[in-house]
Parts: structure tokens; sequence; C-alpha cells
């Protein structure tokens, strides 16, 4: 899919609004083009027919088609646009969630701000398709219409038309490739804006602790002056395409008029077909609505690509298999993945708690997200009770897999609905329950309005986890932030658990109460055996140092 063909999915997600807009704009465009034509014959009449003519009548009836059309066009334009941004929304927002962490950060050009401003923006922009491409198309008709009535008036009245077509021509093909690299940039730089502007509110206590609110602000807002001279720039294009424009309708206007008036003296045309002449020469030279057109039409592709470099990503691909009976049993064979993990084996035993530990930087996170395929290894298989996790469907795979992350960040209305499943079990489990029924509205009190502190909010994200119906719970640095009481009751909760854990583990006292602890290093599980075990060996307790 290209950016134009994303223009034309725009356009077919107009829907009936898009038809009834082609209708609409079609019976204008008629209208506007047959009025010159009937307003002469009306005149012709009056003058030759003593006004008994039934021209002027029918002139009134297309008056009124065009003011209906007008009507109804305006209403198409605005309800095919919000169907389109509406379908396009959705899709764009399905396509990012479905990346998964493929959106984050760590992917070129897609930091939050950026994406949350083609999110909202470019969709918009491209949802202008409809219309656009629509009235654009139109808006052609009319000016065709008067040179082809203006060769059935007189020949040599198209002729003096079509000398000046190419100057025309030549302003609109300016006109629509200029504008479309401008806007483009535009966005492109409004994306930079927003996506500093995240960065900024997502640190915002380090900015105030450290001082650098005015340097934040500088740097948040350095591509003004570019975004700034880009604005200038689309209406310097638009200003410099209309003066074209305008020059070149009366100047068409006056030499069709002149010739027109040479035919109305040899009697080869009439009054009324000199009046109609003269308003076909401006309707065939009017490109203002074409300009108009072409520039929303420049936009809408200029949002289309803005969408383009994430619709175009394709998510991970799942299979088809259910997940077979069994106790949680994890495998990493051979497993490979940037920048650390380097042909890694390792056998999670169902219903077992393992702690993986090492060095900062051995890949322990990086680990626990290959586990539940929240991340793709670059070499290698993991399989859940035999069936490799590529193969599973993406419900079967969601449903056995729990994640506990260091920094939860919590969805829902409510915290209830935050937490899922049975939120009063899991949240006693957690040791969360008491600080819940203490917030204005306890369970139902919204996430965004409760006062959490790290260590609550990593115990909401320990509730979350363990309100997961799946077989196997996976814990990333998930009990960091809990003060050291809370952190042993957690861990006396997650030794009764049954599930399988796969717990990254800081701290020995919480490697010693797993069954088993995996020692990363170097890439590898270099030792995978019972902690007391392990302790023996001096560079393993340096670990925890």
């Amino acid at each position: 899919m290209t950016a134009s063909r994303l223009v034309i999915r725009a356009v077919r997600d107009g829907g009936v609004w898009a038809s009834l807009l082609a209708v609409t704009s079609l019976l204008r465009a008629g209208a506007e083009t047959l009025l010159p034509a009937v307003l002469g014959r009306a005149v012709d009449g009056v003058l030759h027919d003593g006004g008994t003519s039934a021209w002027p009548l029918g002139y009134a009836a297309l008056v009124a088609a065009a003011m209906t059309g007008d009507v109804l066009t305006e209403l198409a334009i605005g309800t095919s646009a919000a169907a389109a941004t509406a379908r396009m929304r959705h899709r764009f927002v399905r396509r990012l969630l479905a990346l998964g962490p493929a959106t984050g950060p760590s992917s070129p050009g897609l930091a939050a701000g950026d994406v949350t401003s083609r999110a909202v923006t470019a969709t918009a922009d491209t949802g202008l398709a409809p219309s656009a491409l629509i009235l654009a198309v139109t808006a052609v008709l009319p000016p065709v219409g008067g040179v082809i009535a203006l060769l059935l008036l007189d020949p040599w009245l198209a002729l003096t038309f079509a000398l000046g077509l190419p100057a025309i021509i030549a302003v609109l093909n300016a006109f629509v490739r200029n504008t479309s690299a401008v806007v483009g940039r535009y966005l492109t730089v409004q994306g930079t804006i927003a996506a500093r502007l995240v960065e900024a509110l997502a640190g915002n206590r380090t900015v105030a602790a450290a001082g650098t609110a005015d340097r934040e602000t500088a740097r948040i807002l350095a591509p003004l002056p570019e975004l700034a001279e880009h604005g200038h720039m689309t209406w310097r294009i638009q200003a410099a395409t209309a003066g074209r424009g305008t020059l070149a309708v009366p100047l068409l206007q006056l030499a069709v008029l002149a010739v027109a008036g040479y035919e109305l003296a040899a009697g080869r045309l009439s009054a009324g077909g000199l009046l109609a002449a003269t308003q076909y020469a401006g309707l065939g030279a009017d490109i203002g609505p074409v300009i108009t057109q072409l520039g929303r039409l420049a936009r809408a592709r200029a949002g289309a690509a803005r969408l383009f470099p994430v619709l175009e990503r394709r998510p991970p691909a799942h299979g088809s298999a259910p997940l077979p009976t069994g106790a949680g049993r994890l495998e990493f064979r051979g497993v490979s993945a940037a920048p650390v993990l380097n042909r890694l084996d390792l056998a999670v035993p169902g219903g077992r708690a393992v702690a993986v530990v090492g060095r900062s930087g051995s890949g322990k996170s990086l680990l626990a997200a290959l586990a539940g395929r929240l991340t793709e290894p670059d070499a290698g298989e993991i399989l859940l009770d035999g069936v490799p996790l590529r193969d599973l469907s993406r419900a079967a795979l969601r449903n056995a897999v729990g994640y506990a992350f260091a920094r939860p960040v919590l969805f829902g209305a409510t915290i209830a609905e935050a937490i899922g499943g049975d939120a009063a079990a899991a949240a006693r489990a957690a040791r969360a329950d008491g600080f819940i029924r203490r917030l204005p509205d306890g369970y139902r009190t919204p996430p965004d309005a409760a006062p959490l502190s790290g260590g609550e909010l990593q115990r909401l994200g320990l509730a979350r986890a363990f309100a997961h119906p799946g077989r196997i719970l996976i814990l990333d640095d998930a009990t960091s932030s809990l003060d050291t009481v809370t952190e042993v009751e957690i861990a006396d909760v997650l030794t009764r658990d049954p599930r399988t854990r796969l717990i990254i583990a800081h701290r020995a006292a919480t490697a010693a109460r797993a069954d088993l602890v995996a020692w990363l290093d170097g890439g590898r599980i270099r030792a995978c055996a019972p902690h007391h075990e392990l302790w023996a060996d001096p560079e393993y307790r340096e670990v925890f140092r």
C-alpha cells in the first residue's frame, strides 16, 4: 500500500456520503455548465419572441438545482470527511496496538508524541480525501464543459481559448507539486514538536528537579520558526497561484470576447451567444475551485504519507494452534536476540518459580519480553508446553501469559476495570486492597484520579497479573519499588501460586525464594540451580553487590 492507494482507500471509507457527494457535486457542476447556454437562449428568446419563451423558466430551474446541489454538497463534505477520518483512525490505532512494542521509543520516527500527532492530525487530513478528490474531479467539469460549449458555439472561440490553456495547466501542475512537498514538511515538523512535548511531560519531575524548564521549553519550541516558514510558504504558493489565475481569467475572457464580437458583427453569433461565450470563457479559465480542491487533496496525501510508514508495517504473524494441556513448561532453544542474548538455552519447569539474575545490561528484561512474545528473537525457538510461541493463536498466547512490570500503566475507567477478573481477590493477594478502599471511590476510582506512589502502582500491576487466568506469570522487576515487608508478603503469595513463574530478580532474597535461579551471563545461561547451590560461587555473589 502506498500513500496514493491509502488516499483511494480513504475515499472508499467515505461510504454512502462520498457517493452522495459525487451525485450532488455532479448536479451542481452540470447546472453551472448549462447555465450560460440557457441564459443565452433566454436572452435570444426575449429579443426575438417578446418574452414568451420558456427558457427563463429553465434558467430559474437550473439556479434552483445549483442551490440544492450546494446545500447537499456541503452536508456530504463534512459527513464523508468524518466517516473517513473515523475509519482511518480506527485502522491506524488497531495497527499500532497490533504492532505492540514495535511502536515504542526505540522505533525510529515513532516517538509517543509523533505517533499521537499522526493518530490525531494525519488521520484528519487523510479524511479530507473523499471530498477533495471528488470535488477536484467535478471542479474540472465546468471548465471542460466551458471549452466544449465554446467549440459548439463557434470553433474560433474554442481555438482562441485553447491558446491560453498551457499557461493554466502549468500553473496547476506547479501548485500541486509545491503544495504537496510543503504540506508534508509542515506535518513532519509538527510531529517533531509533539514528540518533544510528550517527552518533556513524561519527565516533568526530572525537569523540575534539574531546573531546566526554560531549556526544555526552548528545545520543544525550537522547530517553530521552521513550522512557521512552511506554513507561510503554503500561503505564498496559494497566493501566487491564485494571482496567476486571476490574471489569466480576464485576459482569456477579453480575447474570447473580442472574437465573439467579431463573430456577432459577421452575423455568425447571436446576442445570447455572445453572452454565453463570455461566461463560458470565464468558466473555462476559472481555476480557483480546482486550486482549492487540489490543495485539500495535497493535504490529504501528505497526511496519508504520515500514516503509511505505520500502516505498512506488518504485525507479528500468529498461528492458529490452540494451547495443549500442560503445566506451563517454557523452553528457550538456541535463542539469540540483539544486542546481548546469544544462542541461549533454558528450560523453565511447569508450575515452578525461576528467578533470572544477572548484571545490569545482561538481557534479563529482554528474556522476559521474549518469554511472552512481546518481542521476536533473531534466531532460535521458544516453546510453551511443546508448542512454538509463533504457532499459537494470538488469543491462546495472550490468555496463557500474564505480565507484571516495574512501571505498570493502568488502563480502564476504574481501578477494578484496570485490574480485571476478580479485582478484590487479586488486590488482596498483591496487598493493594487496603489503600484501594481508602481512595475516594474505592475500586470505582478512575486510575488517573488516584494519587498513587510508585510502590502502590506496582502493587496494582501485580494485582492485574494475579487476576490473569494464564498458566505463566512473568514478573519483570515488578517488586523493585516495594518495601521489604510487602515484598516478603507478596513473595509468599508467589510461592503458593500454582502457575509457572519467571521472575526477573535483583535481590538475593528474591532469588532465594525461587525454586531455581537462571544465572544470565555473557548472553547465555551460565548456570541454572537453586540459589543456595549457586551462592558458593563468589562470582554469583558478586551479581548482587
